[in-house]
């Protein structure tokens, strides 16, 4: 008889899920490869992945309510971006602008009470436009700028919880006014912002098809998505 994990699943079954959703590892890591620099190999990524995808199917538990995919993408998710992170190849420098461009964003938006302009932006760092785009692509391309980094955890992703949160109800209560709190962040983005976010996220689009839909280059795409996720960083200091 198949010995049973602590979650009632034979290894067998464990197995079974790990294999059925193999292909998603590769998918995610496609994604999340269109937005990282050249020295990120889709090897590394996928194997990483894979021990994501492992942990998965050992701790997921079918009674919480969400599907074993959701679960299983958001571990895979968060295995790739702390494999990721152990190598941060990302210069101090670059780590520091972004920092500097999310500060101005909330301090020039708390001024002026309203969404700022990327020249508002630039005037504001005494730099020009061009050097401003540019300081953004440095920051798209060396970091991963993404919700994750927001410090969403998978009980915020996944309403109904995963892993004992029953029994941890103020933790239930403020990844539930997180997540509120974030959702209407990104509601209220500029149009454009807020639709990249949408596509890229909700409809899992790369830079490039995104692109197409926008009539934009894939670089445009990239330092949009940048912009928006630094406003959403500033608009949400509070709770970063």
């Amino acid at each position: 008889m198949s010995k049973l994990s602590a979650y009632g699943k034979t290894a067998d079954q464990t197995q079974l899920l790990v294999e059925r959703h193999a292909p998603l590892v590769k998918r995610i890591a496609l994604h999340m490869l269109a937005r990282l620099p050249a020295s990120v190999q889709l090897d590394d990524l996928i194997q990483s992945g894979m021990i994501g995808l492992i942990e998965a199917g050992k701790k997921f538990d079918g009674g919480k309510g969400a599907s074993f995919e959701t679960y299983a993408g958001i571990r895979i998710r968060g295995a790739m971006l702390d494999e990721i992170r152990r190598g941060d190849w990302t210069p101090r420098s670059v780590h520091r602008n972004g920092r500097l461009v999310a500060n101005t964003i909330n301090e020039l938006e708390s001024e002026f009470g309203r969404d700022v302009k990327d020249s508002e932006v630039a005037e504001k760092l005494e730099i020009t436009i061009d050097e401003y785009h540019h300081m953004i692509n440095e920051v798209s391309a060396g970091k991963i700028i993404g919700i994750e980094d927001l410090g969403v955890t998978e009980d915020v992703i996944v309403a109904d919880g995963t892993d004992g949160k029953e029994n941890q109800p103020f933790e239930g209560m403020a990844s539930a006014a997180f997540q509120k709190a974030l959702v209407g962040t990104i509601a209220s983005l500029p149009e454009r912002e807020a639709l990249v976010l949408s596509l890229y996220y909700d409809d899992e689009l790369n830079l490039r098809e995104i692109g197409e839909v926008l009539s934009v280059s894939e670089s445009r795409v990239s330092q949009i998505h940048s912009q928006a996720m630094l406003r959403v960083k500033s608009r949400m200091q509070a709770w970063v």
